[in-house]
């Protein structure tokens, strides 16, 4: 895997129609694309993945897979790139889907929460108040989990409305992301939640050092 996204990361152009023939997981981390556009943007764009048909799939998959037979209400994905593997996991499972929103977005009572993304920026997020209802069981997709400020903001989101976000081993639902990086934030996440990321362990060392 490790030489394929080499291979893949090089070339400027992706195969739409190519599936290899052992699709173990993480294989679709090879359609990612690198940053070449300098320190003011992410290091690994994702949005290449999606592209793929099977790759799209088997990521979301993936994801699923620890919560296979949990009894999940609805799925919410954060603002922005979210909403498509979280929108794409409620359609699998057949559930609902939650929009986390940037603060100013919504025309309707909201509940707001104030965070720190993985740039050191100040924002905040919103989300409606009628969606969540006590004891709701949401699992919450994003992108990336870095320092995990954003995805902890989702949670308190969630959670000051009587949702329901699954700590290991207790109740179903939880957190989901292609990475969870192995940051202070990361494992503060990991620790309290049931959670599912798409990389493979061995690989893990080189996400986390941004390779």
């Amino acid at each position: 895997l490790h030489a394929q996204c080499s291979q893949c990361l090089r070339s400027p152009h992706m195969d739409l129609c190519h599936v290899p023939t052992a699709r173990e997981k993480g294989w679709y981390l090879a359609l990612m694309a690198p940053n070449v556009k300098g320190p003011n943007y992410a290091w690994l764009d994702p949005s290449r993945l999606y592209c793929h048909p099977q790759g799209l799939q088997d990521c979301v998959a993936d994801l699923l897979q620890p919560f296979q037979g949990d009894p999940i209400d609805m799925v919410a994905g954060i603002d922005a790139m979210g909403f498509i593997l979280g929108a794409s996991a409620a359609a699998v499972l057949q559930k609902g889907f939650l929009a986390i929103r940037k603060a100013g977005h919504l025309c309707v009572q909201t509940l707001a929460q104030p965070y720190t993304d993985y740039s050191g920026r100040d924002k905040v997020m919103e989300v409606r108040t009628d969606a969540i209802e006590p004891g709701l069981r949401i699992l919450l997709v994003d992108q990336w989990v870095e320092t995990g400020g954003t995805m902890r903001a989702a949670i308190q989101l969630v959670e000051r409305l009587g949702g329901v976000v699954a700590a290991p081993n207790v109740c179903p639902a939880g957190v989901a992301a292609i990475c969870i990086e192995d940051s202070e934030g990361g494992r503060w996440i990991q620790e309290r939640y049931k959670c599912a990321h798409c990389i493979p362990p061995r690989l893990q060392p080189h996400f986390n050092r941004h390779q």
